[in-house]
């Protein structure tokens, strides 16, 4: 198990105003909306989460930079656990022509808005339960996504990734490193469940079999 950073540079190109999200809108309503991983969450107003979440290329140099560190080639099946509208998936495509992707998200509203290019290749389920055969992909992939699920449903869903995964894993959460950046965290998130620090993210992993890869993005 490797901590590798392939997506700080994207989560710092955005600002945010942390403060304003607890004492401008009623969280806790703003936090109920989110959960319910809809138009709202993804396209409607930022205080229920991405406010337009659209393709931009942002991706793509995190798709080429992952390929190249696992060494991803044609043929290699990959799958996205929280694909939401599949544009990573789309950038291995364009990274690695001829690999095979697949993706996998709760929200039936990502699925149905997803980038036209993969969208045959997404499906709407739950990362604690995933539907493919073990060991069945060369890669596999979940972004910011297991911070949103219980512990106990956490540790389901990374022994989950770990059955269907061959050998590589990369796995994205959220996570804090003092006071502040906990702070923070509480302030800006809506839908996320688990808190918790890179040493206990990384016990967690341990103790749930985990093998692969995984980063962590704090909110300075």
């Amino acid at each position: 198990m490797a901590c590798v950073d392939f997506i700080t540079k994207v989560h710092t190109s955005t600002k945010r105003n942390y403060v304003e999200r607890v004492v401008e809108y009623d969280k806790a309503e703003c936090a109920a909306v989110a959960k319910l991983y809809g138009k709202d969450y993804w396209d409607g107003d930022r205080k229920y989460g991405y406010g337009g979440y659209r393709y931009d290329g942002r991706w793509r140099a995190i798709a080429e930079k992952m390929a190249q560190h696992y060494g991803i080639k044609s043929g290699d099946k990959i799958l996205d656990v929280g694909c939401g509208k599949g544009y990573l998936l789309y950038e291995f495509t364009q990274a690695v022509p001829g690999v095979e992707i697949v993706g996998i998200d709760m929200s039936e509203y990502a699925i149905q808005n997803a980038k036209e290019e993969v969208k045959p290749f997404l499906t709407a389920g739950n990362a604690v339960d995933l539907p493919f055969p073990d060991k069945n992909f060369d890669l596999v992939v979940s972004i910011l996504t297991l911070h949103n699920l219980y512990n106990y449903e956490l540790r389901q869903a990374l022994q989950e990734i770990e059955r269907v995964g061959k050998q590589d894993k990369y796995i994205v959460v959220e996570s804090y490193r003092n006071e502040e950046e906990k702070v923070n965290l509480l302030y800006w998130q809506l839908t996320c469940q688990s808190f918790y620090t890179p040493q206990e993210w990384e016990w967690f992993f341990k103790e749930s079999g985990y093998t692969g890869d995984y980063g962590c993005i704090f909110f300075e």
